[in-house]
C-alpha cells in the first residue's frame, strides 16, 4: 500500500462538540426545473433540531414556488450559477457566511443527493458529539490502487462528499482558509472526486486533524459502499440513503446483484414515507431504469386479495372497439373489475355501435353505460381516448380508469397477433382475484399512476429496438407538452399495446393539450412516427412528470413463458462473450452497430473499439470501392461457387 506523499504532522489536539453549541448547516441543492422536491424539506425540517442556522445554496435559478418551498426551512437562500458541483456550492456557502462562521462550534456540508432521515438523526449527533476529533463524514470510501479515473496512483480513503462535517478548531485554521481559496476549477464529475472528495480527508489528516466516520465501510470490498451496501447502512442505523442506487445503470447493479427492492424495503420499514421518495424518482429518473432499479414488475396473485372492499375507488372503463365481434370478450373482462364501474364504448361508425349495443342489451349493467361514434377513427384508440373522452377524464368524477380495445394485429402474422392480444388481456383482465389486486396497488400506493403488462417480446423485436423510429417526435411533443421526465435510450417504459390501469390525474399532460383529429393524420400516418404510435409511448413520461410511477404487472403463467424465453435467448447471446452482462453490453456498445456483417462492417468495429481515428478512413475506402462491389455482384458469385465446388456423389477435395 502507498502512502500518502504529503507532508505529516503532530496530531493536533481535538475536543468534543461543547454542550449547548452552535451548528451551521451549508446544503446545496441543484433541480434542472429550478423546483424542490418533497424529500429536501423533509431533511431540512429535521435537521433544523440540530441545527442554528440553515443555508440553502441553490446551484442554478429556482422558480418562485422552490424558492418559497425552501425558505419555509431555512434561514437564507442563495441562488448561483449551476457550475463547479455541489462543491463550490459549499465554497459559495462558506464565503458567503464569511466572518460570521466563527459563531459556530460546527459547520455542515451537506448536498440533496440523499434521502432522510430514514433513521433518527439523534444517535448520530449524540455519538458523534462525544467523540474528540476535528471532522466527521457521514460514510467513507476504501482506498483504490490504481485510481480508477486517472488509471495511475491511487484514490485515497476518504470521507464522501455529501455528508462532512467541520468542528471550529479545522474551520478557524489556514489550512482550511487556505484550501477553499485555492479550491481548484471542477468542470466535470470526475473532477469534484479527484479534485476534492478523494483528497479532502488524506490532505487534513495529513496536516495533524483527526477526522472520523460515523458508518465505515461494511466490507474491505473496492466498492461506493454507500451506494451498493445502503440497505445494510440503513440497518446499522444509518439516517442517510443515497439516491443513486435507483438510477444507477442496472447493468452494473446486477452485477454486483444490488436489489433496489429490497433497500426500499428497508425504507419503508424504518419509517421513511415512500410517497415522497417514489415521486422524486419518477420525476428525475428514466421510468425504464427506474422499473429496473426498484424491480416495479409486480406479479399479481388470483388469490389473497388486498383489495380493501370499504374504500372503493370510482372506476371508469373506457373501450375503444373496431372490432364489433370481440365485444362479449371484452366486456366479460371489465366485469371482473370489483364494484360498479362506468362504461364509455367508442367506435368507428354507426353499424358497429348499433352491434355493440345489441350485445350491450344482453348485459347488466354494472353503472352509466355510454357508446359513442367518433368523429374520425384517425389515430384510433388514441385519438378516441384523448379526443373523444376528454371531458369525462377531466371532470373529476373517477379515480382511476381502465384503458382498453379491441385488439386483432391483422399486420402481423397470425401466432404473434394472438400471443400480442393475449399477452395484453390476460395481464390486465384476466380474472376476478387478479383484478381486484390491481385495483388494491392503486388504494395502497397514491403515487402510483400506470399499471400494464410488460413489454411483449415473443415473437416481435421490440428488445433493443422499441423506439423504432418515434424517439426524435417523442422528444418534441414531450417538450411542447412540458415533460420532463428523462428518456430513456434503448426502449421506453411504455404499454405497448395501448391498454392500461391509470389514474385520471396521471394523465392529466396529455389532456391538457386539446387534441383534433387532424391531429392524427390519416391511416397513412398510422405508423411509427406517426402521432399516435409517439403518443402510445408517452403515459408514463407524462405521469412521472406529476410525481406518478408506473408499475408493469403479470400473472404467474405470463412470467413463465417469458422469462424462459428471455433466459434461453441471452443465455445463446452471451454464449460467444465475457461472463457478466455488464462486460458484454460494454463490449457491444463499443462496437456499435453490427450492420450485415459484411467486411466493412467489422472494419467498423475494429475501428471503434481500438483506432477510432480509422473509422472515417474506412469509410472512405469502401465508399470508392461500393461501385466496383455493385459490378462484381451482377457476376452472380453463386452460379461461380457452384462451378468451382464438387457435385453431390463426387469426390472432390
Amino acid at each position: 500500500m502507498r502512502t500518502a506523499e504529503l507532508t505529516t504532522f503532530p496530531t493536533r489536539e481535538a475536543a468534543r462538540f461543547p454542550d449547548g453549541g452552535s451548528r451551521l448547516l451549508v446544503y446545496v441543492v441543484y433541480d434542472r426545473r429550478g423546483e424542490v422536491e418533497d424529500y429536501v424539506p423533509y431533511a431540512l425540517k429535521d435537521l433544523r433540531r440540530f441545527c442554528d442556522r440553515i443555508l440553502v445554496i441553490s446551484n442554478g435559478a429556482l422558480t418562485p414556488e422552490g424558492r418559497e418551498t425552501l425558505e419555509s426551512v431555512a434561514d437564507e437562500v442563495v441562488e448561483r450559477e449551476n457550475f463547479g458541483f455541489d462543491i463550490w456550492g459549499y465554497k459559495h456557502g462558506l464565503d458567503h457566511v464569511g466572518e460570521a462562521i466563527g459563531d459556530y462550534d460546527e459547520v455542515i456540508l451537506a448536498n440533496d443527493t440523499w434521502f432522510g432521515p430514514v433513521r433518527p438523526f439523534d444517535p448520530v449527533f449524540e455519538r458523534m458529539d462525544r467523540q474528540e476529533l476535528h471532522f466527521w463524514g457521514m460514510t467513507d470510501h476504501v482506498r483504490v490502487e490504481p485510481n480508477p479515473f486517472t488509471g495511475r496512483d491511487y484514490l485515497a480513503y476518504h470521507l464522501q462528499s455529501y455528508w462532512l462535517v467541520a468542528r471550529k478548531e479545522l474551520v478557524a485554521s489556514t489550512e482550511w482558509i487556505d484550501y477553499w481559496a485555492n479550491l481548484p476549477v471542477m468542470n466535470g464529475y470526475e473532477d469534484a472526486v479527484v479534485k476534492h472528495e478523494a483528497v479532502f480527508t488524506e490532505k487534513f489528516t495529513s496536516f495533524g486533524f483527526v477526522g472520523e466516520v460515523a458508518f465505515p465501510t461494511i466490507t474491505d470490498k473496492v466498492e461506493n459502499h454507500a451506494v451498493l451496501y445502503a440497505e445494510q447502512l440503513l440497518d446499522a442505523g444509518c439516517p442517510t440513503l443515497k439516491r443513486r442506487p435507483f438510477f444507477q445503470w442496472p447493468p452494473y447493479l446486477d452485477r454486483l446483484a444490488v436489489i433496489g427492492a429490497w433497500t426500499l424495503e428497508a425504507a419503508a420499514h424504518y419509517g421513511y414515507p415512500m410517497p415522497i421518495l417514489m415521486q422524486d424518482l419518477a420525476r428525475n429518473v428514466e421510468p425504464r431504469t427506474l422499473n429496473a432499479d426498484a424491480a416495479l414488475l409486480d406479479v399479481i396473485s388470483e388469490h389473497d386479495s388486498t383489495y380493501d372492499e370499504t374504500a372503493p375507488l370510482r372506476i371508469l372503463a373506457i373501450a375503444h372497439i373496431y372490432y364489433p365481434e370481440l365485444t362479449s370478450s371484452m366486456l366479460d373482462g371489465l366485469d371482473r373489475l370489483p364494484g360498479e364501474y362506468d362504461l364509455i364504448v367508442t367506435t368507428a361508425d354507426d353499424e358497429r355501435a348499433d352491434q355493440i349495443r345489441s350485445v350491450l342489451s344482453t348485459r347488466t349493467a354494472r353503472g352509466n353505460v355510454d357508446v359513442r361514434v367518433v368523429e374520425s377513427n384517425d389515430g384510433r384508440d388514441q385519438s378516441a381516448l384523448l379526443v373523444a373522452c376528454r371531458d369525462e377524464l377531466l371532470n373529476g368524477e373517477h379515480d382511476l380508469i381502465v384503458k382498453i380495445h379491441s385488439k386483432k394485429t391483422p399486420q402481423d402474422a397470425f401466432n404473434p397477433g394472438r400471443l400480442f392480444a393475449r399477452q395484453q388481456f390476460e395481464n390486465l383482465l384476466p380474472s376476478e382475484g387478479y383484478v381486484a389486486n390491481v385495483v388494491g396497488l392503486f388504494q395502497r400506493e397514491p403515487g402510483l399512476g400506470l399499471a400494464y403488462p410488460p413489454m411483449v417480446h415473443i415473437g416481435y423485436g421490440t428488445m433493443g429496438h422499441a423506439w423504432w423510429d418515434n424517439r426524435p417526435r417523442f422528444v418534441e411533443v414531450a417538450k411542447d407538452l412540458g415533460i420532463r421526465v428523462p428518456v430513456d435510450q434503448l426502449s421506453p417504459l411504455a404499454p405497448f399495446g395501448s391498454m392500461y390501469f391509470a389514474r385520471p390525474e396521471a394523465l392529466r399532460l396529455l389532456l391538457a393539450e386539446e387534441w383534433s383529429y387532424d391531429d392524427f393524420g390519416g391511416t397513412e400516418a398510422y405508423k411509427d412516427g406517426g402521432l399516435a404510435h409517439v403518443l402510445e409511448r408517452m403515459p408514463s413520461y407524462a405521469a412521472g412528470e406529476l410525481g406518478y410511477h408506473t408499475r408493469t404487472i403479470a400473472t404467474p403463467a405470463y412470467l413463465a413463458r417469458s422469462y424462459t424465453a428471455l433466459e434461453y435467448n441471452l443465455d445463446q447471446m452471451s454464449s460467444t462473450m465475457m461472463d457478466t452482462t455488464m462486460q458484454q453490453i460494454e463490449r457491444m456498445r463499443a462496437a456499435g452497430d453490427f450492420g450485415d456483417g459484411r467486411l466493412e462492417d467489422f472494419a467498423y468495429m475494429y475501428a471503434r473499439m481500438n483506432r477510432p481515428e480509422l473509422e472515417p478512413r474506412f469509410r472512405d475506402v469502401f465508399a470508392k470501392v461500393e461501385p466496383w462491389r455493385r459490378r462484381l455482384g451482377r457476376l452472380r458469385p453463386s452460379r461461380i461457387l457452384r462451378r468451382l465446388l464438387p457435385k453431390p456423389g463426387n469426390k472432390g477435395a
